[in-house]
């Protein structure tokens, strides 16, 4: 698949042009979903709840959702796509449609990366986090995916003292250019989290996630890289999560249009998240709704156009029935925004001194559309 344009992120809109944008534009609610989630395996203090299914199976699984809106699925290597099932995979594109967007390279699990993966000190293990994200990146083209997630989920630290941060920092970013330079035109897209597995992950949030992005695509020297970075195609790119993203304590709707700024925003994952907890990956909407309703304003704002990936962990929820609630819930809430008075809204924001309390009078009206007894706005 060619790289998608994500130029369109950057444009400024505001008074007229931004309520006529406002009003013209929708979001296309195209879902993606982790087949990881598909069979939940135990965690660290239980069990597993449910059988486990095959390959074979999740993805009889997911087809039987495409007409939910399920349009793709993500995966890592080489635990769950390889050489051994890659077949599989295409078939599945070929005879229904449903097609992998993304292949992550699996930099976290192994026991060689106890002590990171690009960012290792210990270059034989840094050197074998290179060589699986170049074969990641290599499988990526020929899958003809969208691009390839990295999460630095064990790239971090314990105990800060005498830490050569950043050291660590620019070994990860090299191996990052070094593997693109050696498989050109496959984006990246860096999914930050600030700690879990490690207890600090580095680029942990999106501020630093978007400083890695300029980073990397700096140290990049293939003609074929540098060719697209000249025309303005980016590289380098995010995918936040909504739970990481509340791990992180940010708020939704400016981290995300934050990335959008910059043009980066190449990919979402979304679940709930209380703030500041461990890493639950609830279902959509459970914890915080309207974090994620402000959220795809914000996204509608931009004129965000990519895919919504769900990324939950629904141990005690059939996964049909998990997914389905997650993209029902992101139906529900992207049809209220698009009934939103968005001039008067606009309004408020932009003339706040003439408009006090009315933006939070409109939100009350339109999140409780059956109340009765309130007041004329």
């Amino acid at each position: 698949m060619p790289i998608a344009d994500l130029s369109g992120q950057t444009v400024r809109r505001t008074g007229e042009d931004l309520v006529r944008h406002l009003e013209s534009f929708e979001l296309d609610l195209k879902f993606t979903a982790g087949v990881w989630f598909f069979s939940p395996g135990g965690g660290r203090f239980h069990d597993a709840y449910v059988d486990q299914m095959s390959m074979e199976e999740r993805l009889e699984t997911a087809v039987g959702l495409m007409d939910q809106g399920l349009v793709g699925l993500e995966a890592h290597y080489p635990n769950e796509v390889n050489e051994d099932n890659i077949d599989l995979f295409k078939s599945v594109r070929e005879d229904t449609g449903l097609r992998l967007v993304t292949l992550v390279p699996n930099l976290f699990y192994d026991a060689q990366f106890e002590f990171g993966s690009l960012s290792s000190p210990i270059e034989k293990v840094r050197r074998a986090a290179i060589d699986r994200t170049i074969t990641t990146l290599q499988l990526n083209l020929e899958l003809e995916t969208d691009f390839a997630i990295v999460w630095p989920g064990i790239d971090g630290f314990d105990n800060t003292f005498g830490q050569n941060h950043v050291a660590a920092r620019d070994r990860f970013a090299a191996g990052l250019a070094e593997a693109m330079d050696a498989v050109p035109g496959v984006r990246i897209c860096i999914e930050p989290k600030p700690y879990e597995p490690r207890p600090n992950i580095i680029y942990g949030t999106t501020a630093e996630a978007l400083l890695l992005c300029e980073k990397v695509e700096s140290m990049l020297g293939d003609d074929a890289n540098l060719a697209m970075l000249n025309e303005g195609t980016t590289l380098m790119g995010l995918n936040p999560e909504v739970g990481h993203m509340l791990m992180a304590y940010e708020d939704l709707a400016y981290a995300f249009s934050l990335v959008c700024e910059y043009g980066r925003l190449a990919h979402t994952h979304w679940n709930s998240q209380p703030m500041g907890n461990y890493d639950q990956d609830l279902d959509v909407g459970v914890v915080y709704p309207e974090q994620t309703e402000a959220a795809l304003y914000a996204l509608k704002m931009c004129g965000y156009n990519q895919h919504f990936g769900i990324d939950i962990n629904p141990e005690r929820i059939p996964v049909e029935r998990a997914l389905t609630n997650c993209m029902d819930f992101l139906k529900a809430v992207n049809e209220r925004i698009n009934s939103l008075d968005h001039a008067r809204i606009v309004e408020c924001v932009e003339n706040p001194e003439e408009n006090r309390g009315i933006l939070e009078a409109i939100l009350i009206r339109a999140r409780y559309p059956g109340a009765t007894g309130l007041s004329d706005l």
